[in-house]
């Protein structure tokens, strides 16, 4: 890596480490430059202003959520064919990930962007909204390929249930924050996945759960 990307990416580190911990309204060029020891016309070099590095942190995040999703899901693919035991692993996949991270998981930009919203530009709240959409179409393709096997117990829109994923992630992250508890994220993840299962599965199929177990989240589906 050259130095210029170097800097540029050392910069974008700091910048998303202090917005997710202040939000973008609470984080400031200045802290930016005196962080990671650049000069202010370094700085512009690489961002034109605080607008232009929102956008750059923004898509950055965008595609690390995307490859997470990809290689979790693409993994639990793999390992069956069959559409709901593939989701239902993934969704144990992404649990076991998130509580794997040693202090909680650290924030969302799209929703800290959602939050601050008017503090951007249309062009960033237009790739805001379109990651939440992708999100809504990834998870509700690998819905509808359950839904063509399996025939839902309840009445459910497939695109609320696809958002249902992002609000249980999202919450999950205000959950962990405000109770100081890292693992709750995780947990919500596998609360989601039971009731997945619940939506799907017949009762007679459905694991007991075990003393001590809520629902039996962490076991893998009969």
């Amino acid at each position: 890596m050259r130095k210029g990307e170097e800097t540029r990416t050392r910069i974008l580190d700091v910048a998303e480490a202090a917005v997710l911990q202040k939000g973008f309204g609470g984080t400031s060029i200045e802290e930016l430059i005196a962080e990671t020891g650049i000069t202010k016309s370094g700085f512009f070099y690489h961002f034109r202003d605080k607008n232009e590095l929102a956008k750059a942190l923004l898509n950055r995040y965008i595609e690390n959520d995307e490859r997470i999703y990809d290689e979790i899901f693409s993994r639990a693919r793999e390992l069956t064919d069959d559409p709901l035991q593939s989701f239902l692993l993934g969704l144990k996949l992404l649990s076991e990930l998130l509580s794997d991270l040693p202090n909680g998981h650290p924030g969302c930009l799209v929703a800290g962007i959602c939050y601050y919203e008017r503090l951007f530009d249309r062009e960033i709240q237009e790739i805001n909204r379109n990651a939440v959409l992708a999100w809504r179409r990834r998870f509700g393709r690998m819905i509808r390929d359950i839904v063509a096997v399996y025939p839902l117990r309840e009445p459910v829109d497939v695109d609320q249930l696809a958002d249902m994923v992002s609000s249980v992630l999202e919450g999950g992250i205000v959950l962990s924050k405000t109770l100081k508890e890292p693992n709750t994220l995780a947990e919500q993840v596998l609360m989601l996945r039971t009731f997945v299962k619940m939506l799907f599965l017949p009762v007679a199929e459905m694991p007991k759960a075990s003393s001590g177990s809520a629902f039996n989240g962490g076991a893998e589906p009969h």
